[in-house]
């Protein structure tokens, strides 16, 4: 039995809503769901698994009626689907009563629930959130009851908020896969158990890969789960660290980071943090670095290259003597101690020269 599994897809959510591409970004967490419907198809899956939070919110009937398109495309696979803390069945909630298609099954109930599956005998567990916030490990209690099936879990949780889960305990429980969502990163704990992570990332401190669980379940008694992540989405939040020198001016680190973002790829969105030492007398212009290309942050964490033996000299008899004297005295180490001079050096200079 072949199987797709994603969570935390985020319909109708806009990352990086103030920024030139938020558009793009909403429009590609839609695109990356109907890839998801594409690949089940190309890949001939038996079950697509979707582990909570598929919208952003409680979606609209508008909204549901243009995944159920979607999904009335499948050839093959049929899908599982469970409300999570994002989209939870609220009193207003349109989830009961939608007339998905025949090969879509949604657990509605807010306590452990299966849904069977004879033409593949497999059998999946799950429950909706009907909350936002639900405090109880009630994954801890659940285990499979039939023995002659394939038993998957589908859980959405895994902090305090979120129902915590004992991951170690869960894995011990007897399924053959446990289909988790809500943490964005992709987490492998086995092949019998994983986090897929978002399909696209969807802030700044979401760097790294995101994409789906692709996974098969083989054997009739004796069982056997073997599953991969597959990265999959438009693009990625990265971190760009460039390292300066006292020789580096405001043109050149444009040239460097022009490189360094081809290099990397342009469709991705970036936080640049620049780090070293710099000439005393310059001071970088993060407006020139903004329009290179799909940027989020400009964090100058660079200091100017002081002779704090030349300062010293030249003022050994005021406040900025008795600084340099007083840090290089202490007991703290280089590094500490060289950051504090330069720090302290900057605000007092920044005084005396105001």
């Amino acid at each position: 039995m072949k199987f797709i599994h994603i969570a935390d897809v985020h319909l109708g959510a806009v990352p990086d809503s103030n920024m030139p591409w938020a558009n793009e970004r909403q429009q590609e967490i839609w695109d990356s769901f109907k890839h998801i419907i594409d690949l089940c198809n190309k890949e001939k899956a038996d079950l697509l698994l979707i582990a909570g939070d598929f919208f952003h919110k409680q979606p609209l009937v508008k909204e549901l009626k243009e995944v159920n398109y979607y999904f009335s495309k499948l050839e093959t696979a049929r899908v599982v689907i469970m409300a999570g803390n994002h989209d939870y069945i609220g009193a207003r909630s349109n989830y009961p009563g939608f007339a998905w298609d025949e090969k879509v099954h949604m657990f509605l109930s807010d306590t452990i629930d299966s849904i069977y599956l004879p033409d593949i005998n497999t059998t999946v567990y799950g429950f909706s959130y009907h909350q936002r916030d639900i405090t109880e490990p009630i994954y801890d209690r659940v285990k499979p009851l039939q023995k002659d099936t394939i038993n998957i879990l589908l859980a959405h949780g895994g902090d305090e908020k979120n129902i915590p889960i004992n991951y170690k305990k869960l894995l011990g429980a007897g399924f053959d896969y446990i289909a988790l969502g809500h943490i964005h990163k992709p987490k492998i704990f086995s092949d019998k158990m994983a986090y897929c992570g978002s399909l696209e990332p969807l802030d700044k401190n979401e760097t790294g890969s995101r994409g789906y669980i692709l996974g098969k379940i083989s054997g009739d008694e004796e069982r056997q789960t073997k599953i991969r992540f597959v990265k999959s989405s438009h693009r990625e939040y990265k971190k760009l660290k460039v390292t300066v020198n006292q020789e580096i001016t405001n043109g050149e680190l444009v040239d460097i980071i022009k490189e360094k973002l081809k290099s990397e790829g342009q469709k991705h969105i970036y936080q640049i943090y620049i780090e070293g030492f710099r000439d005393e007398n310059i001071h970088f212009d993060k407006e020139l670095i903004y329009p290179l290309g799909n940027i989020l942050d400009v964090v100058d964490e660079s200091v100017p290259d002081y002779d704090f033996e030349a300062l010293y000299k030249e003022n050994a008899d005021n406040m900025i003597g008795m600084f340099i004297k007083r840090i290089k005295e202490s007991d703290k180490n280089d590094q500490v101690v060289r950051k504090a001079l330069y720090y302290g050096i900057e605000a007092l200079l920044g005084a005396k020269e105001s």
